[in-house]
């Protein structure tokens, strides 16, 4: 279940207070302290560091205020935690994230005002690992583990960032393409039908609205189920409840019911699915999003992804919009990306993981 106490450490202070006073790289007068989600000027503010972060590391801004308020939000906080850097006069210089996503990973937003004079920059760097560190403590205490991983990214070729984490412990053990397709207008006849269709032997639908009009909740269990077994041997695949599934599927700004597909056999047996999401954009149509796709093994080789991939790019052409995104793992040898590549996706944007491995203090492991 989710947590309804959160499992982070929720004063900066007691993580790394005597880190701010005593180091030698920043300010005498900077001070860390938690955001107010309520301060517009506040949310601007962790706005503009983030798009200034996306332009420098791939060429242009894509984050809005939807996507800051998804981390500092009073509904966010079940499930993570942040901090500033502040300045003299009380800005913020600097931002970091944590996001307690599954038992064992913990995701870390890192995010240091592009401009800083370079010392500056990476004693705000040093800081925000140092919390992270002190978070993934807490967690890894809180769910009785005797590790925990801490899991961040960066762009490829973002040199800043790489040396500061590098320099920090953590290693960088995985590439990902983040692939974009043209969709065009004719494209909304790709299918019989976005919402349900059938062909070789294998159906496509929406998950099925319950009397209420919200999502029937045994679609959405065999959603998680398909996804969790189509990932389990994946890179860096980590068990999620599906409670855990939900609410942070839910959270994201692009989220919409009616972008989930289930992929059934003759039967009705339920063996892929796509969770889509919109990406919106302030200057022009729409996208669409392809958040997951998983087939279960026993069912690949039918043409199910494709298949799903196929109602994805019809349904997007029908709403107008111009473009569906996805990311595939760059060093995965299932040969994924091929099939991308063959329905007309191409790489617009690399990004990095990069791990670092906390040991709890005081745990009792294998």
């Amino acid at each position: 279940m989710i947590p309804h106490e959160s499992r982070f450490e929720s004063d900066p202070d007691e993580l790394v207070g005597d880190l701010v006073d005593d180091h030698p790289g920043l300010p005498a007068d900077w001070s860390v302290g938690t955001p107010d989600p309520d301060d517009a000027a506040e949310v601007a503010r962790l706005t503009l560091l983030l798009r200034e972060h996306e332009r420098a590391g791939r060429g242009w801004p894509g984050a809005g205020e939807d996507d800051v308020l998804v981390e500092v939000s009073e509904a966010g906080l079940r499930t993570r935690e942040n901090v500033v850097v502040r300045d003299a006069d009380g800005q913020a210089r600097a931002w970091g994230s944590v996001h307690d996503r599954a038992g064992g990973r913990m995701l870390f937003g890192h995010v240091v005002e592009r401009d800083l004079d370079p010392q500056v920059g990476r004693a705000c760097s040093d800081v925000l690992v140092e919390w992270a560190v002190g978070q993934a403590q807490a967690v890894g205490a809180a769910r009785g583990l005797a590790v925990q991983q801490i899991d961040t990214g960066a762009f490829a070729g973002d040199e800043r960032q790489a040396a500061w984490l590098g320099a920090a412990g953590f290693e960088r053990v995985r590439t990902w393409w983040q692939m974009s397709r043209p969709v065009t207008p004719d494209e909304a006849g790709l299918v019989p039908s976005s919402d349900d269709w059938s062909d070789g032997g294998v159906r496509v639908r929406l998950v099925r609205r319950a009397g209420d009009g919200l999502p029937d909740e045994a679609d959405l269990r065999a959603v998680h189920d398909v996804l969790e077994e189509a990932f389990r041997d994946h890179f860096n695949s980590w068990v999620e409840t599906f409670d855990e599934f939900l609410h942070r599927l839910r959270e994201d700004p692009g989220h919409r019911w009616d972008h989930w597909w289930l992929a059934e056999l003759d039967g009705g047996e339920p063996v892929g699915a796509l969770v889509g999401t919109v990406s919106e954009s302030a200057s022009g149509p729409d996208g669409s999003y392809v958040s997951y796709i998983g087939v279960r093994e026993a069912a690949r080789g039918r043409g199910v992804a494709k298949r799903l991939l196929n109602t994805i790019i019809a349904d997007a052409a029908a709403r107008g919009r111009d473009r569906v995104g996805l990311e595939v793992d760059a060093d995965s040898g299932t040969g994924a990306d091929g099939l991308y590549l063959s329905l007309g996706w191409q790489t617009r944007w690399v990004t990095e993981s990069w791990h670092r491995d906390v040991t709890i203090d005081g745990a009792h492991g294998p």
